[in-house]
């Protein structure tokens, strides 16, 4: 056998071994996809990353494989932090004064604290502009470290203006919930300007919302009026005259995302 033909041989071994293992992993990998996907339907029918209980990871993890963050699932779609049972849900003022030390450090003096929603799992905060009224963010408060950062979802892929998707940073926080603000980008909160126009009406979001919780939540209803965002819709889901969670309609498509990690409502401060 001459040099050359051995080395064609050991080239075409190689690309059929790659072949090979490139196949057996897309079986496995449809085979994890099939057994773990259960839960509320949301983004593209799917939750998430089409990969079961997971945000941005596999298996039951709402952050990856490595068990940082992981949360149980509960019926309206809520997460159970897997500390929640040892930790008590923060106060109006706790979740208050974290939030306000945080928009100190953004440096927009533009930005205000519009809404807080305490839950066992975390407390939620949405930031209007005070210029436009016009949603700036959502933000979460872990109840263990007092941590805030910008909530998942809708608010990092829809947000326009203050969201990951327009290059204004993903993930920040502070007291150390990603190793503090800034790690992952971090709000940049000197955009340049956004259109606040969108195409999906706040009535056609309410109606895009009321069709689904029909569909996946009968008894369930939006409350009455859709907050607007750069790039979105978020509206509190109303049970029995109070608050159970929140769910999001996308602004220019209609796609509804259901906020699946607040747990148990408890108050709320506007």
């Amino acid at each position: 056998m001459n040099k050359s033909l051995g080395i064609a041989l050991v080239v075409i071994a190689g690309v059929i071994l790659s072949a090979l293992i490139f196949g057996a992993g897309l079986l496995v990998g449809r085979s994890n996809y099939g057994s773990t996907n259960f839960g509320p339907s949301t983004m593209m029918g799917r939750n998430f990353t089409n990969q079961g209980n997971s945000m941005m990871g596999n298996g039951q993890n709402m952050m990856g494989s490595n068990g940082m963050m992981a949360y149980g699932f509960n019926m309206m779609g809520g997460y159970t932090n897997g500390s929640a049972a040892n930790t008590t849900p923060l106060t109006i003022d706790q979740a208050k004064q974290a939030v306000e030390s945080y928009l100190k450090g953004l440096d927009n003096s533009d930005l205000e604290i519009k809404e807080i929603m305490i839950f066992d799992n975390n407390a939620y905060a949405r930031i209007t502009e005070k210029s436009t009224g016009i949603g700036a963010m959502e933000l979460l408060v872990d109840p263990s470290s007092l941590s805030v950062f910008p909530e998942y979802g809708p608010n990092m892929m829809w947000n326009l203006k203050y969201g990951h998707m327009s290059g204004n940073g993903m993930m920040g926080g502070t007291g150390g919930m990603m190793g503090g603000r800034g790690m992952m980008g971090g709000y940049n909160t000197a955009p340049g300007a956004v259109s606040a126009t969108m195409t999906v009406t706040p009535e056609q979001a309410l109606k895009a919302a009321q069709q689904y919780l029909d569909q996946q939540y009968p008894g369930y209803k939006p409350a009455e009026d859709a907050d607007p965002f750069y790039g979105y819709y978020t509206i509190d889901i109303i049970k029995d005259g109070q608050p159970t969670g929140m769910l999001s309609v996308n602004g220019f498509s209609g796609q509804v995302f259901l906020h699946t990690w607040h747990g148990t409502f408890i108050e709320m401060f506007e």
